[in-house]
């Protein structure tokens, strides 16, 4: 049997398998959560300090340790050059979360311990990720035609959705609503992640307002979801993540 199929786990970074240079990894450090960012502040005269939560998480760091069982010398210089290629945040998956990716920036180094002739070797390969495990099931866009229904969020995180709505008209996202007047798109896109309104490469924010001024997130659980006669169409890809 090839080496190439016989250990079985590998990740993907970027959209190439690790395991087509014959690199293999052990997945230990991929159960590791991130860190939520916390400020504490001593005040004289208050025994304890305070604790300010930012409401984010902060970058975790995922180590895979690696091994490469046959023809180190050569598979090796072909892998390290593939991924210090690829820049900024790039799709990670791996074998052990197969419903999961992260987005990750791998910068390097790699620095392996071989064996006798270089025939085989092990070393860590590290990436710097943002804190969300995000869930393929996420990326599934669901279409609301009626005038009401529900979206679910399976995760225990607010998620902040893409929105994309047909027509002129309000829709509601849960306790908070958007409305859309009349304009020229065939459809507008708003995106809580990047909180902004557009079509392709046009901004449509002057054709949106939306209540209390916020963008909608979809809370753990049941979304209701409603819109009025003028909406025609809303797709919803809720991009659901973990940590």
């Amino acid at each position: 049997m090839s080496d190439i199929t016989q250990f079985g786990n590998y990740l993907t970074f970027a959209g190439f398998q690790s395991n087509t240079y014959g690199v293999w990894i052990s997945g230990e450090g991929t159960y590791d959560a991130p860190e939520r960012d916390v400020e504490f502040i001593s005040i004289p005269g208050l025994s304890g300090d305070l604790a300010i939560d930012n409401n984010r998480f902060n970058n975790i760091t995922v180590t895979y340790p690696a091994f490469i069982s046959k023809r180190f010398d050569s598979r090796f210089d072909v892998f390290k050059a593939a991924m210090l290629s690829k820049r900024g945040y790039q799709v990670l998956t791996d074998t052990y979360h197969p419903d999961e990716y992260r987005l990750a920036v791998f910068t390097g180094p790699m620095e392996p311990e071989t064996g006798p002739y270089n025939k085989a070797g092990s070393f860590d390969i590290e990436f710097n990720c943002k804190p969300q495990r995000y869930l393929f099931s996420g990326d599934v866009t669901q279409t609301f035609t009626a005038a009401s229904g529900t979206i679910t969020n399976p995760t225990m995180y607010a998620s902040k959705p893409l929105i994309r709505v047909y027509g002129a008209g309000t829709v509601g996202v849960g306790s908070m609503s958007m409305t859309i007047s009349s304009n020229p798109f065939s459809y507008i896109d708003i995106d809580s992640e990047r909180q902004s309104c557009y079509n392709g490469a046009s901004n449509a924010g002057q054709y949106v307002t939306l209540s209390g001024l916020s963008y909608p997130t979809l809370a753990a659980g049941n979304t209701g979801i409603t819109k009025t006669s003028g909406i025609t169409r809303v797709e919803i890809t809720p991009r659901w993540w973990t940590v």
